[in-house]
């Protein structure tokens, strides 16, 4: 099996696990209930990840943020660029992203509506897929359009799955190890596959998750594992708790996982 033949196996795999502990239908817009999350000050200083990427742009560019969520990144740097052209296909985190730009005065953007492989848009100095690569299944034509679509590539993701420090959880709940989704390895392999070879940056965040409290790891971790009121499973879980979470400056984050901290992984492309 080829890397992006296996990337795609890794994806398909983690989305029927998670379908079959769903009570419900996926939705068709799964960020319906959590786009406000992602409301930020486009303007803020303290954040590591987004002071990495305003110093990898000039004010005489055209970003192209693909899977710009609520606009986290693409209003930053439509502050310290040309213009950013936002795709991204949730209504929901459309509709934050335009707020926030409202809000914050920041004109600069253009919203597509789109999932990537349909949208049309004009090639970009620069090309950024921040936390977004992990559950495309077609991951090199993903990747191929990035690279026709700008000069140079920026993809930001974990050096392991998003819920990673989770997967632990799962075999103790529901009797079954989670599977992972793919991540940073498995997309330097898909790369390495098309011919491309990348660097690759850490930019370090220092920043402890974690939960604020027991209550809210139980309401998290119930959510992200899929877990009811009223179950077995959430008994399992509930039991669970105080085995895996510790105290640490103040917040509950589970016992032995490892942080995850943003790689930039970025290759100027062939015109």
């Amino acid at each position: 099996m080829d890397a992006t033949q296996r990337w795609k196996d890794m994806v398909v795999r983690e989305h029927a696990q998670s379908d079959s502990m769903r009570t419900e239908e996926r939705p068709a817009d799964s960020w319906a209930n959590f786009a406000q999350n992602f409301r930020a000050d486009p303007r803020r200083t303290d954040d590591p990840l987004v002071n990495y990427l305003r110093e990898q742009v000039t004010e005489d560019q055209v970003v192209l943020d693909v899977g710009a969520g609520g606009g986290r990144i693409a209003l930053p740097l439509a502050l310290c660029s040309k213009q950013v052209v936002a795709v991204e296909p949730s209504p929901s985190m459309c509709r934050v992203l335009r707020e926030v730009a409202q809000e914050f005065g920041v004109t600069n953007v253009e919203v597509v509506e789109e999932d990537w492989l349909s949208a049309k848009v004009d090639r970009a100095d620069v090309a950024l897929c921040a936390h977004v690569v992990y559950v495309i299944q077609e991951i090199g034509d993903f990747v191929r359009k990035l690279e026709e679509h700008a000069d140079r590539v920026l993809a930001v993701m974990f050096q392991a799955p998003p819920q990673s420090q989770i997967y632990p959880l799962w075999e103790p709940i529901h009797g079954e190890p989670r599977l992972p989704l793919p991540s940073l390895p498995e997309f330097l392999e898909v790369l390495d596959e098309m011919g491309i070879e990348p660097e690759v940056e850490v930019v370090h965040t220092e920043r402890n998750r974690g939960f604020e409290g027991m209550e809210e790891a139980r309401t998290e971790l119930a959510r992200r594992l899929y877990v009811i009121e009223g179950t077995p499973e959430m008994e399992r879980l509930e039991a669970l708790l105080p085995q895996v979470l510790e105290e640490k400056d103040g917040r509950f984050a589970i016992k032995g996982s490892v942080p995850l901290e943003p790689r930039v992984v970025s290759w100027r492309t062939a015109r």
